[in-house]
């Protein structure tokens, strides 16, 4: 491959450029007539999307959790899948406690001149009822069965991208309003230069909803394979709240506010071409195939062994795979069949990835048996988890002279204070090309030293597979309209970086053009 980050793009790349001047030239009314157009066909669909007004008003403004810290049962909800494509429909299944009636604002997140969202539909006053609390079952699964309140027919000239329903109480006489969200995927089979992955197998492993029922909280232990989770639930406060990030949007929202929409919104300031998907799209690897890259964000945890393959084939197939993650590829997830039968709805522990590597096998000793082990991550990844996998450092860069430099400044040894935690990879794999371009200390409970890796090689076909190797790469992007900076190891992010930021513009640009 060529050094230079700057290469003159290809013509389909010249002329989508050419098409988002003169489509922001002309304003909202050709953004309109453009998305309007077939979602297979539109060259320049982002950067039409982003030329729409953006919302002022979408953040939660009064939101309530009960005693136990997570729920809110004043007004909460959850959809019936985790994504939805262009043309089909998704049910909404919301409770109030005391009931009450709701409206539904739809938005979709994005860039929007800085706004960050866009209001795509308002629908209500709808009628709710007080739905039941599920009595556990089988590995303490909390598997909500409640009535759809709205089926939401999705419009095929939508844009592909992660939805929020914002749900507001109205309030009787008296009272104040309430609020809280549910969140999903709307997602295209175009082809895209960019496929974002929201990684929310990893939102519903921490979900503790309806106070402590998460992957994490069986009696039996914190890392066996003995809980079961159900999608059919809402989204609880996240989970680490105390430790990681204060951030009560994450009410019914997941993990994606604070660890992964600084890159989304990021992406879309920038005009990226980026489709959205979620962790159970990704069992087979169509959709992937149909992209130049693959993005893994945030916090990445949990893997269905089909997305692993899905993934490995994109990368032979000349996928360029970039892990903007950390913690990723951690433990084998298999899917399971709700109760009434709908597909990929509940999660496990199955096991940890990893092969035989002496991290594995530990794994097994301390928390098993398990069903299920994981290949080796690194051989796809570039780098792997480690034990201890979480705490706080700087991204210090050791090969200052890479293509992926460019423009930066940056001098060999130079580092980006906070940008790795709370969890990270190190060990690199013995992958031939395989170049080590971050390293360094990242210190468990702000005191024991692990190392951590970040990573490039070059994949088979010409393209690339890059392993930023920290949750917080996203931080360094952008900080959308009341975006909460995590805080965990004593360690933090200081938010964006002209570094970061011209990084992954060089990533991007090498990916999208091979």
């Amino acid at each position: 491959m060529p050094d230079d980050p700057s290469a003159k793009l290809p013509r389909r790349q010249f002329l989508q450029g050419a098409i988002a001047a003169t489509t922001l030239a002309a304003g909202v009314g050709e953004a309109r007539s453009v998305l309007a157009a077939d979602a297979n066909s539109t060259p320049d669909r982002i950067r039409a999307e982003n030329a729409l007004p953006g919302a002022d008003d979408w953040q939660l403004t009064r939101v309530r959790v009960d005693g136990d810290g997570f729920r809110s049962p004043w007004i909460e909800g959850y959809c019936s899948r985790q994504s939805v494509l262009l043309g089909e429909s998704i049910d909404i299944l919301v409770s109030t406690n005391p009931t009450r009636s709701f409206r539904l604002e739809l938005f979709r997140m994005g860039y929007y001149g800085g706004s960050g969202a866009r209001l795509m539909k308002t629908i209500g006053p709808l009628e709710s009822e007080t739905e039941p609390t599920p009595t556990p079952g089988e590995k303490n699964l909390h598997e909500c069965r409640w009535k759809s309140t709205v089926r939401l027919s999705i419009p095929t000239h939508w844009t592909s991208g992660v939805y929020l329903g914002r749900l507001t109480t109205v309030p009787e006489p008296g009272e104040a309003y309430w609020q809280s969200y549910v969140i999903f995927v709307v997602r295209d089979e175009r082809p895209a230069d960019i496929l974002f992955q929201v990684s929310d197998n990893t939102w519903q492993a921490y979900n503790r909803w309806p106070n402590n029922y998460s992957i994490y909280t069986h009696p039996k232990g914190t890392q066996g394979p003995w809980a079961n989770v159900s999608f059919d639930r809402p989204y609880g406060r996240e989970a680490q709240h105390q430790g990681v990030v204060n951030d009560p949007r994450t009410v019914g929202s997941g993990e994606f506010l604070p660890f992964e929409f600084p890159l989304a919104y990021w992406l879309e300031q920038h005009g990226y071409d980026v489709s959205y998907c979620s962790n159970s799209d990704m069992l087979t690897p169509d959709r992937g195939l149909r992209c130049k890259s693959f993005i893994s964000v945030g916090h990445d945890e949990y893997w269905d062994l089909r997305q692993f393959r899905s993934v490995e084939k994109m990368r032979d197939h000349g996928v360029n795979l970039l892990f903007l993650s950390g913690n990723s590829i951690c433990w084998v997830t298999p899917f399971q069949e709700s109760s009434s039968g709908a597909a990929n709805r509940i999660i496990s522990r199955g096991g940890p990835y990893g092969a035989s590597n002496d991290y594995a096998v530990g794994r097994e000793q301390d928390h098993g048996p398990f069903p299920h082990r994981g290949p080796d991550e690194g051989l796809l990844m570039g780098a792997r988890n480690v034990e201890p996998v979480n705490g706080g450092g700087d991204w210090i860069v050791t090969q200052s002279q890479h293509w992926m430099f460019a423009g930066t400044g940056v001098q060999q040894g130079e580092s980006i204070p906070g940008l790795v935690g709370w969890e990270y990879h190190g060990q690199p794999a013995d992958i031939p090309g395989l170049q080590v371009v971050g390293a360094g200390t990242a210190w468990q409970g702000g005191v024991n030293p692990q190392q951590w890796t970040a990573t490039i090689y070059p994949g088979p076909q010409g393209n690339f597979v890059f392993n930023a190797a920290t949750i917080f790469w996203a931080q360094g992007l952008s900080s959308p309209p009341g975006h909460v900076l995590p805080w965990s190891h004593w360690s933090r992010p200081h938010g964006p970086d002209a570094r970061v930021q011209q990084m992954t513009h060089n990533l991007l640009k090498r990916a999208i053009s091979t």
